[in-house]
């Protein structure tokens, strides 16, 4: 895999398109047995915090940096070539912050292989974090768990309970690892269904159960809902994870197959 990530890197003082490292997601997805047609739609979210560039009269401009593209780009691009590609910012002049957001899409959309929303963030608004996730949280429950390594057997029906039930249910205990370096990935993670009633003990047993699966952010996201859907039966599901930052960089995976809008927030981890 000849990517940057878990590599020695020398830092570059300029501008280069060329340290984008795109990854095939269909290579990925093969190696969790998910084929076209995709079973979700949805995007990925990524905020940065370390971004700034040059202005016509060289004087230093900072913003967050938010990008928005969707799950079924063909490509996702390689978290620390993405931040060596925006280091290379910070010592490049640009006319205005349109000429900054311009080249930006150009690039990005080149990288994913589709289009790119980019949106530059006053500095302000990065203080802004949403207090928590919607509906209930599965920390509180007192469970014994003995397993680390991601086991969909533990996600069950509850017993009996044959109605249709509409539920937000998360997580902040969520830890997988980087399948290249090892290092942790922390996240918090939100489900939420309509169909059979999900044993919320056995849930959070499961999403436990991830704290040594190696796998990408958005891979392991698109994992969790597919074990989730085949197991539980969902007639609607949506997954988000909220991994924190690595690098400046945070990503947030959303995989739905329905109506509902991806909870675009930062949790204050975040």
């Amino acid at each position: 895999m000849d990517i940057p990530l878990g590599q020695s890197t020398t830092y570059s003082d300029g501008y280069a398109p060329e340290l984008l490292a795109p990854m095939s997601r269909a290579d990925a997805r093969a190696g969790i047995g998910l084929l076209d047609p995709l079973p979700f739609g949805g995007v990925d979210v990524w905020n940065g915090y370390e971004f700034s560039w040059l202005n016509a009269r060289g004087r230093p401009e900072v913003a967050g940096l938010r990008l928005v593209v969707g799950a079924d780009s063909p490509r996702f691009v390689e978290s620390k070539s993405l931040k060596l590609y925006l280091n290379g910012y910070a010592q490049t002049r640009f006319a205005d912050r349109d000429a900054v957001v311009e080249r930006l899409v150009q690039d990005l959309a080149a990288g994913f292989g589709a289009p790119v929303e980019v949106d530059l963030v006053e500095l302000r608004r990065l203080s802004m974090a949403d207090a928590e996730l919607p509906g209930c949280s599965l920390d509180a429950l007192d469970i014994e768990i003995a397993g680390y390594a991601r086991d969909p057997d533990c996600l069950v029906r509850v017993p009996g309970n044959g109605g249709v039930v509409s539920e937000a249910l998360h997580t902040d205990l969520f830890r997988s690892l980087c399948p290249v370096t090892g290092q942790p990935d922390w996240a918090s993670v939100l489900v939420q269904y309509r169909g059979p009633a999900i044993d919320h003990a056995g849930l959070l047993r499961y999403l436990v159960s991830y704290r040594t699966h190696p796998a990408f952010h958005e891979t392991t996201i698109e994992q969790i809902f597919l074990d989730v859907k085949s197991r539980c039966g969902c007639e609607a599901l949506s997954v988000t994870g909220y991994f924190q930052r690595r690098g400046g960089l945070d990503i947030n995976p959303t995989r739905t197959d329905s109506a509902t809008q991806p909870l675009q927030r930062r949790l204050p981890r975040q």
